[in-house]
């Protein structure tokens, strides 16, 4: 098996090269210099070259604030640039997965989402990640799989933010009224290369199981990595009330079922917790790990 990894430097991207080399396949890391999507002829002629039976697409730009500002350029890369992964794997008959966000959704439902629900994308960032996904169902050979809240030991995320603000602040105040869940890089990984080996092609949601507040998860971070700092919980109007600068609309509910892996016969994700107790023993290897933590939230 040969594989394709967009965006080998991200988060997702370093753990899926890990996992792919830990089962001794090969993989070509895509780069900018190598795999930059928003070039159609470098990405066609890449493509053809290396002739993979699998491309795995989580390259995208998602700084999302800064993408309310940069329509045209976000569009390009997550959308278009898109458009020509999937032209590409069409040439050499590659399957394609490609990894798609929560924010599809403009979390106004009362309840979980699931995969054949209305999607209606608030920002700019998610309309680029939705006309990603339009040009991936157009390919027979394809996946997309939604995920949110991704961490992982390579790039920043919100686990690291914390802990960060942890060593330097006493108290931080998080929204407690967006709900979601928190998604470990290592075990979607693990998920995608399994689904690679099958021809289940069609829409997922894939996260870590469990629902929480980002604020909860603070929490728990602090609980899990044994800081002190106490999280002050605000409501997101709250938040925006603060800010000068320009925040891009989140769902409030990005709370998936996972019942599109069940029905295919995949394994949900672990328990969130669990993730980010692994997580702590992965960036912190030196340290006793930790086996048994108490969640602050689930007593």
């Amino acid at each position: 098996m040969k594989y394709i990894v967009t965006g080998s430097n991200g988060a997702l991207g370093h753990d899926l090269v890990k996992e792919l080399e830990k089962r001794e396949y090969d993989v070509l890391k895509g780069t900018r210099e190598n795999m930059d999507v928003t070039n159609r002829e470098l990405v066609l002629d890449t493509v053809t070259k290396y002739h993979p039976d699998v491309i795995i697409h989580p390259a995208a730009y998602t700084q999302v604030d800064m993408a309310e500002n940069m329509e045209k350029f976000v569009m390009n890369t997550n959308g278009y640039g898109t458009k020509n992964v999937i032209d590409a794997a069409k040439k050499v008959g590659a399957k394609v997965i490609y990894v798609s966000t929560d924010y599809v959704f403009d979390g106004t439902k009362d309840g979980v989402y699931e995969v054949d629900d209305q999607t209606n994308p608030l920002s700019v960032y998610a309309k680029s990640k939705l006309l990603g996904e339009n040009y991936t169902k157009e390919y027979d050979k394809s996946f997309i799989v939604r995920t949110t809240g991704v961490f992982g030991i390579f790039g920043n995320n919100f686990v690291k933010t914390m802990l960060r603000l942890s060593d330097t602040h006493d108290e931080v105040s998080v929204v407690n009224d967006q709900i979601m869940s928190p998604t470990y890089a290592v075990d979607l990984a693990k998920l995608l290369v399994d689904m690679s080996l099958t021809d289940k092609y069609g829409t997922y949601h894939a996260t870590n199981t469990g629902y929480i507040s980002w604020a909860e998860f603070a929490e728990e971070i602090f609980g899990v990595f044994e800081k002190d700092t106490k999280v002050n919980k605000i409501t997101t109007e709250e938040y925006l009330s603060k800010q000068t600068k320009t925040i891009a609309p989140r769902p409030m509910n990005s709370r998936l079922s996972s019942e599109s892996l069940k029905q295919n016969g995949f394994e949900p994700l672990p328990f969130y917790l669990d993730a980010l107790v692994r997580y702590k023993n992965e960036l912190e290897p030196k340290k006793k790990e930790v086996t048994n933590p108490k969640s602050l939230i689930l007593k």
